[in-house]
């Protein structure tokens, strides 16, 4: 599994601080609790919940503790994720909002990336899409259209998160939230250039994902992520996240999420509507 070359470009481009999101402070979680979740976290261990007697706000301190303690071996933060950005999803989790996470470096891989079946405690795929930011200049947008205009490109991505949990571990916006959102690794596809005509093409496009005897595993439309994806930059920065050039935005997940077994050891994600109906593929073995 090798990191992209783009991705160590952002590195040096867009290095920010684990804590610059949440005031993170050690009251909001036992050194023990943390350092426990850790080593299940790099054992792909089912682990016990963390945050799961707070609110949101302590889940984003034990957040940035558990980042802090992740980038020595995943390195520096290359961007955001926005998660539960489909009804369905909030529905299921028993929240009303999405919720956020942190992506770092050794995270994102190389489109064709081959990964172990089992690449962690509870591991699962999605459909889901990076925005590229360009300038600073992005934090002051209010509307999708100025978002676009602020992004370099876009790439498609398979995200592959890590729900961790233990069974009979409370799954919910808080625990969510405190385990970095399930934020294990995913498959970065090529640069597709953010123009204009971007706008509409990302609420309308189709997003399918095939497992690898080409049957559709499921299907759904850009607008399922809070109507159109660019909304996931404006909801990270209304939650206090300020982006820097280069770093990436992970929009959320573009139908549901899918067990491995269903790819047959392959799958593929197609955005038909963007410029060239690009694809991004990952290997399960």
């Amino acid at each position: 599994m090798r990191i992209s070359p783009f991705i160590r470009s952002v590195v040096l481009g867009a290095v920010v601080s684990a804590g610059a999101v949440g005031g993170a402070s050690a009251a909001c979680v036992e050194d023990a609790a943390l350092d426990a979740f850790v080593g299940d976290f790099h054992a792909k261990t089912p682990a016990k919940a963390l945050g799961a007697d707070g609110d949101v706000a302590n889940a984003r301190c034990v957040q940035d503790l558990l980042v802090g303690k992740l980038t020595g071996e995943l390195g520096p933060v290359v961007g955001y994720k926005a998660g539960l950005t489909s009804a369905p999803a909030q529905e299921r989790f028993g929240v009303d909002e999405p919720v956020m996470g942190t992506l770092l470096e050794a995270m994102l891989l190389e489109d064709g990336a081959t990964v172990p079946a089992a690449f962690g405690a509870r591991p699962l795929f999605e459909a889901d899409l990076l925005l590229v930011v360009k300038d600073a200049a992005i934090n002051d947008a209010t509307t999708p259209e100025e978002v676009l205009a602020h992004l370099s490109a876009v790439r498609p991505f398979i995200e592959l998160p890590d729900l961790m949990l233990a069974d009979g571990e409370p799954m919910n916006g808080p625990t969510i939230t405190a385990m970095n959102v399930g934020a294990r690794m995913g498959v970065v596809g090529d640069e597709i250039p953010a123009t204009p005509d971007l706008l509409d093409a990302l609420k309308t496009m189709t997003v399918t994902v095939t497992a690898a005897d080409g049957t559709v595993l499921a299907e759904a439309p850009g607008a399922s992520v809070l109507g159109q994806p660019l909304n996931s930059a404006l909801w990270l920065m209304e939650k206090g996240v300020t982006f820097a050039p280069g770093q990436v935005i992970s929009v959320g997940s573009i139908g549901p999420l899918l067990p491995p077994a269903k790819a047959g050891g392959m799958a593929t994600v197609t955005y038909k509507g963007l410029p060239g109906d690009p694809s991004v593929t990952v290997h399960f073995e």
